[in-house]
């Protein structure tokens, strides 16, 4: 089974469901990689019956499982894009002669199809990196590398797209900025319709296109800038701080988003994305570089340096005291117990395992509001 196969049984699987937004989304994604202004026409009019049949759940699943069968029948002939390397940067340091901050150094690969998580506390270099890597700042030392197809540098920033944390203001509706934006990169008549009709839909804004800047949340204008940039059919997206203005089910659908869009087996993309939301930027990425100092950590490279056992690491919160939950853990071999923001942080030995964690709680009734392991998560460098 190849990927486009495996993600056609989820979406099949998520229609089963009755998870009718999140099918719709997909069907958006499959009609978008076919290229073809008949499918683009054929959803755009799907789009429309939806907006005034949106409690007809036999419908949408009728018409649902019609286009998505025509679009596995165009997709399934078609070549599907093998993965290469966007961009390589090899021991990219950043100085500045006024400031005792440096950035650095920095080695990372990245991919099409690829989820890179760039995270870290304010003030510890992720939007200076992304502006290094975007070609804003030069680097100080080091060396940024692409393997983009492109004749200038204007044509390169066609490419590899940055999108700050907070955008320039615009004017006009949603609508007539994205028209504008697809017409000027070749996108016209009716496909220019479509393909924005479309591209909004996708990112949440069909019902916002006719606003304008100043009646839209600091998160609907991100939506809007994605959108922007997704007409211009870009090879990598680097995303500063995406996250910054959503609730927590909003950034956990933000990022579901970016991960369907770069991995599309016909029209995948790179993305780096920065964020202090730690976990949820875990969960959807391929790689986590985390910024400390301007330095760059890495957790596998920091576990395989060491020359003591690993350690399993165990953040959780409690109503007991440290002293009582440190004579309880010790049981498993507790070696070190923190106390760090309103959490404890329990180190143990890699021969002590979760299951021994869980059921000691169990067998001495520790109330437990909450745990995760943080192992090989780059939280541990927060503590």
């Amino acid at each position: 089974m190849n990927l486009f196969e495996k993600q056609f049984q989820d979406i099949i699987h998520y229609l089963q469901f009755d998870d009718y937004s999140l099918v719709l989304k997909r069907i958006i994604d499959l009609t978008l990689d076919t290229e073809e202004v008949s499918f683009y026409k054929k959803t755009s009019d799907l789009l429309q019956w939806v907006d005034y049949n949106e409690s007809n759940e036999k419908g949408k699943k009728e018409k649902y499982s019609v286009i998505l069968n025509e679009l596995y029948q165009f997709l399934s002939k078609k070549e599907i894009h093998e993965p290469k390397k966007l961009l390589e940067a090899e021991k990219v340091k950043k100085s500045y002669s006024k400031s005792a901050f440096s950035l650095g150094p920095i080695s990372l690969k990245i991919s099409e199809g690829e989820i890179i998580g760039l995270v870290g506390e304010n003030g510890n270099g992720k939007t200076s990196l992304l502006r290094l890597l975007c070609g804003e700042l030069e680097v100080t030392e080091g060396k940024i590398s692409y393997t983009l197809d492109f004749k200038d540098r204007y044509e390169l920033r066609t490419k590899l797209i940055y999108i700050p944390q907070r955008p320039n203001i615009w004017y006009g509706s949603i609508l007539d900025n994205l028209q504008f934006t697809a017409s000027s990169y070749n996108i016209k008549g009716e496909e220019n319709e479509l393909m924005v009709d479309l591209i909004t839909s996708r990112m949440g804004l069909r019902n916002y296109r006719k606003m304008n800047w100043a009646n839209l949340s600091s998160g609907y204008k991100m939506r809007f800038e994605l959108a922007r940039m997704l007409l211009r059919k870009p090879k990598l997206l680097l995303i500063d701080e995406p996250l910054a203005n959503l609730d927590i089910l909003s950034q956990q659908t933000v990022l579901e988003d970016f991960k369907a869009i770069a991995k599309s087996p016909f029209r995948p993309l790179g993305i780096v994305v920065s964020s202090q939301q730690l976990y949820e930027v875990e969960k959807n990425s391929d790689q986590v570089l985390f910024l400390k100092h301007g330095e760059q950590k890495n957790i596998k490279n920091e576990s395989s340096d060491k020359k003591e056992l690993p350690e399993l690491i165990i953040e959780f919160e409690s109503e007991w005291p440290q002293e009582k939950l440190y004579a309880s853990l010790s049981k498993i071999s507790l070696l070190k117990l923190q106390y760090n923001g309103g959490s404890y942080i329990a180190h143990f030995p890699d021969t002590t395992s979760v299951n021994n964690f869980l059921t000691l709680c169990i067998e001495d009734q520790i109330p437990i509001k909450y745990f995760r392991n943080i192992s090989d998560s780059t939280r541990r460098f927060f503590i």
